[in-house]
């Protein structure tokens, strides 16, 4: 069985829904909350649902029947001002799940992200080295504290501390997809302008603030989110690879392309209008981001990762524009 948490979220709920198409037993560790969050696993066989507060007992009573975690539960939120908190779920109980599964012999898999790499400054190398690690400066507390766990596990693995049989952590870049409707603000893109798009007003986008960056040239790193299910689970039945890798598609595109590609996706044409970027987020705003992927293609992953145009197409024709908009 595999354990994930945060596995009524967003990437969480794309990992359960592809366990179990491939018929292996899962176990979700989330707070589902009001709202439609539930709707995310309603499709899924679930062996257990586990409160986050339950779960220590849980582990406790039944962790024998588990072969991994797969920790995806966090504060992701790129606003929350509440670092203590932030520091708790995102720092601690990873820590706290590090030490089980390497007291019990279970392998961990868990979310990093490409916040860690602040501005982008000293590029986007997922150099897994406690040097490398202490030049990154993350522009907001979740970027912080998820740049806090990497660096604990790189200075216990430096001091020949004991981990578990396989580790991972994935920098998750811009991820988009089936399952994020729950998120709010913090959607995709692509989620959040669907609707202006589908009812022919004008697409806004932010205005760019740099000479050298065009209104709509800001670019990123976007991923589909079936293409991170697809790593994890190719993680899982790679029990040999361990180590620090990002995730994303490995080329940056502009916000303007991905307005075509929705564009595209809906056959008609759409008007982008530039707006101001709010001052409270400019001082964090990340102009570009691209992953690179040389490291987990060394590690063996050989598939290839979905195009914009292909991973909005499918977003929106089967999924945003249907009734039912659930994986």
């Amino acid at each position: 069985m595999i354990l994930v948490t945060g596995g009524a979220g967003f990437i969480g709920s794309n990992v359960v829904a592809a366990l179990a198409a491939a018929n292996q037993p899962v176990a979700v560790c989330d707070r589902l909350r009001q709202g439609d969050k539930w709707r995310n696993l309603a499709r899924a066989p679930l062996r257990e649902l586990i409160h986050p507060d339950s779960l220590a007992a849980w582990l406790e009573a039944s962790g024998q029947e588990l072969e991994a975690i797969v920790h995806l539960g966090a504060i992701s939120s790129t606003t929350e001002r509440d670092a203590e908190l932030i520091a708790e779920v995102n720092f601690r109980l990873p820590q706290s799940l590090w030490r089980w599964c390497t007291a019990h012999g279970k392998r961990f898999i868990y979310a990093s992200t490409a916040a860690t790499y602040g501005a982008g400054e000293h590029g986007f190398d997922d150099a897994a080295t406690p040097a490398a690690l202490a030049q990154l400066r993350p522009l907001n507390a979740y970027g912080w504290s998820k740049h806090l766990f990497d660096r604990w596990v790189a200075h216990t693995l430096a001091q020949g501390g004991a981990h578990p049989p396989q580790w991972v952590g994935l920098k998750f870049f811009n991820v988009y997809g089936p399952n994020e409707y729950h998120k709010g603000g913090m959607r995709s893109v692509v989620a959040q302008k669907y609707p202006l798009a589908s009812s022919a007003v004008p697409v806004t986008l932010f205005r760019s603030h740099r000479p050298d960056v065009p209104d709509g040239g800001q670019r990123r790193d976007f991923i589909y989110v079936r293409d991170c299910a697809e790593v994890i689970l190719w993680l899982l039945e790679q029990p040999q690879v361990s180590g620090l890798y990002n995730l994303g598609s490995g080329r940056a595109r502009s916000f303007a392309e991905l307005v075509q590609a929705l564009a595209a996706a809906l056959d008609r044409p759409v008007h982008i209008e530039y707006i101001e970027t709010p001052a409270a987020l400019r001082a964090q705003y990340q102009y570009f981001t691209e992953a690179r992927m040389e490291r987990l293609r060394a590690a063996g992953y050989r598939r290839p990762f979905t195009s914009l145009e292909e991973g909005v197409r499918d977003y929106v024709q089967r999924y945003l524009s249907q009734p039912d908009p659930y994986l």
